[in-house]
């Protein structure tokens, strides 16, 4: 294999390690769980997972570490310089991807009070 496909490879990895989080977030609210209420969990939580992991924000992050990493690793040669790109574009778009989750709870969030539940936490 060669060594520039181990970027695309450890991004798609830490990508599908998030994949599903955050959007089966379950608020605690005040008042009763019944059968009203798992129809608009239910819902609020496949609106939270139409934020995307692989949004602008993530990719723009994941470019940067890679560039940071990559000049850091220059200074020392070329393999290095491979593997600080892959390192810094894994650290970069994985906060970015972290942030996407508690994106996602905040939709759930939202979305339960628009439908009137008084969210607690």
């Amino acid at each position: 294999m060669r060594k520039q496909s181990i970027l695309p490879l450890a991004l798609a990895a830490m990508l599908t390690a998030c994949a599903g989080t955050g959007a089966e977030y379950e608020p605690i609210v005040d008042g009763p769980k019944d059968e009203a209420y798992e129809l608009d969990l239910t819902a609020c939580q496949k609106l939270a997972e139409e934020r995307s992991y692989t949004n602008p924000d993530v990719k723009t992050e994941a470019a940067a570490g890679a560039v940071v990493g990559g000049i850091h690793g220059a200074l020392e040669n070329r393999e290095t310089a491979i593997a600080g790109a892959v390192v810094g574009a894994v650290f970069g778009g994985g906060g970015k991807a972290f942030d996407a989750i508690e994106e996602r709870k905040g939709i759930v969030k939202k979305c339960m009070q628009g439908r009137g539940y008084e969210v607690l936490g």
